[in-house]
């Protein structure tokens, strides 16, 4: 299975997941995968909802990685053992106002701190996202970003503004990453996940912000600060990276619109 997700240049974070939910599976009936039949996964994904240990995400990620295990490792046919999928909890996010912003970016004393908040509203990128970046991937004449290990292994540009561009060189003066931007204690290799969760958290708690929110607000707040700026919801679109206007659309319910400056179609006839 392993492989088979490897040809199909599957990213790393998918093979784990799928990996991990069919172990699993397998852990809880104490046999091997290829074993267990539809009404097994199914008892097994309804044993995890009434012990409240599950969500959306993960029973989708269960059924993928096992329809992908009998369909394109075990060749058996997937009409015959039917899943149905449950709805996805379509909860709004939360979102930052840009006053929360300014406070949570004017935190940080550490250039490097700095630069990744930065980088991340004024982008609009996933966390991974700016794991993965390189300092090749700053493109200061075009004033873009090369995404180049987005959602799905698709590339894309993403804006870069003159104040994160001035941020970043000084940070880029001081710390001359080796091979990724944001780099740990060891040369080369990438920031953890957790670190860059701590330093904004801990940029969240110092600025004063009430918010229940994550790192990823900082997109939910990048795409939705330039929709009510007037940008067309097209553009944002392939800002962030989505695949499809649907999702994108999920921002017309987050941002402020100003009643007083809509026309009705009636006063332009």
């Amino acid at each position: 299975m392993l492989q088979e997700m490897q040809l199909r240049n599957y990213s790393p974070g998918t093979i784990s997941c799928y990996l991990s939910s069919l172990s699993l599976l397998s852990r809880f009936y104490n046999t091997s995968p290829d074993k267990i039949n539809r009404e097994q996964v199914k008892d097994y994904l309804h044993h995890r909802i009434k012990k409240g240990i599950y969500s959306t995400a993960f029973i989708n990620q269960t059924i993928s990685a096992y329809r992908l295990l009998q369909v394109n490792v075990l060749g058996r046919d997937w009409e015959t053992i039917k899943i149905d999928r449950p709805r996805i909890d379509r909860s709004l996010p939360v979102i930052l106002s840009q006053s929360e912003i300014k406070k949570i970016l004017e935190v940080p004393t550490n250039i490097k701190h700095k630069a990744i908040l930065m980088i991340a509203y004024s982008s609009g990128m996933r966390l991974n996202e700016i794991r993965h970046l390189k300092p090749k991937d700053i493109d200061a004449e075009r004033m873009m970003i090369r995404v180049s290990n987005g959602k799905g292994n698709k590339a894309r540009d993403t804006l870069l503004s003159s104040k994160t561009l001035s941020i970043l060189r000084k940070y880029y003066k001081k710390h001359h990453p080796k091979k990724y931007l944001f780099e740990g204690s060891r040369p080369g290799y990438m920031l953890s996940l957790s670190m860059y969760r701590y330093i904004f958290h801990k940029s969240v708690k110092i600025a004063g912000v009430q918010k229940e929110v994550v790192f990823h607000s900082l997109r939910h707040s990048f795409a939705t600060h330039l929709l009510e700026a007037g940008t067309n919801l097209a553009i944002i679109q392939k800002l962030l990276g989505h695949s499809s206007i649907k999702t994108t659309t999920v921002y017309l319910h987050l941002s402020k619109i100003d009643p007083s400056v809509v026309k009705s179609p009636i006063d332009m006839l």
